[in-house]
C-alpha cells in the first residue's frame, strides 16, 4: 500500500477518506503516434510501463530490451513509448518518421504515443500525474532524461519509477511483474 493510503488510514476516518479522492490515472486522455485515441481505462487490470522515449539518445537502444520485456509479460504487462524532443532535441522527427524507426531498428509492437512534452508547465497532463505526489499518491519526481520509466500496477497506482540507466529487463523493475 502506498504511504499516502496508510498515513489517511492512521489519521482518518472513512468517511473522511473518501472525500480525498486521488486522480484516476485512467481518466488521462493520450493519443497514439496514428492519432487515435489510447484508452488508459481499457488497461486496468495490467501494469503499465510509461518510457519518455527518443529516436537519437546514448539509450536509444533500450528500445530493444523494452520490446523484450514487452514480448516476455505482454499477458500482463503493457508498454507505451512515449516520444519527447525536451532533453537535446534528440527526438526531431514527425509521427511517421518515428513510428518507421521504431519499427525499423527495434521491431517495437508496443505502444507509441505522439510527441509529447514530460515536463515543464506544458508537460503533458499523464507526465504532471506521473511526476506530482499529489495526484499519484506516492511522490513528486522530476524527468531527468529520455528513457525514464515509470510503472503503474493493475490498479492504476504509481508503483515506482527508474532512471534513464535503468535498462528494462531490471530486477528493479521486474520484481514488480510476478
Amino acid at each position: 500500500m502506498n504511504p499516502i493510503k496508510i498515513f489517511l488510514k492512521t489519521f482518518f476516518s472513512k468517511s473522511a477518506i473518501d472525500k480525498i479522492k486521488l486522480e484516476s490515472i485512467y481518466n488521462i486522455s493520450l493519443n497514439g503516434i496514428n492519432g487515435k485515441p489510447i484508452n488508459l481505462s481499457e488497461f486496468k487490470g495490467n501494469f503499465i510501463l510509461f518510457v519518455n522515449v527518443a529516436s537519437k539518445c546514448g539509450f536509444t537502444s533500450q528500445y530493444k530490451g523494452l520490446q523484450e520485456l514487452y514480448d516476455l509479460h505482454k499477458n500482463k504487462l503493457i508498454i507505451i513509448g512515449l516520444p519527447c524532443n525536451q532533453f537535446g532535441n534528440q527526438e526531431p522527427g514527425d509521427s511517421k518518421a518515428i513510428e518507421s524507426f521504431c519499427e525499423l531498428n527495434y521491431g517495437v509492437t508496443f505502444l507509441i504515443s505522439e510527441k509529447i512534452k514530460v515536463k515543464g508547465s506544458q508537460a503533458h497532463p499523464l507526465y504532471k500525474w506521473l511526476t506530482n505526489g499529489n495526484k499519484n499518491g506516492y511522490r513528486n519526481s522530476t524527468v531527468k532524461w529520455n528513457f525514464q520509466k515509470y510503472l503503474v500496477s493493475p490498479k492504476g497506482e504509481l508503483i515506482d519509477y527508474f532512471n534513464s540507466t535503468t535498462k528494462p529487463n531490471s530486477k528493479r523493475i521486474t520484481k514488480h511483474l510476478k
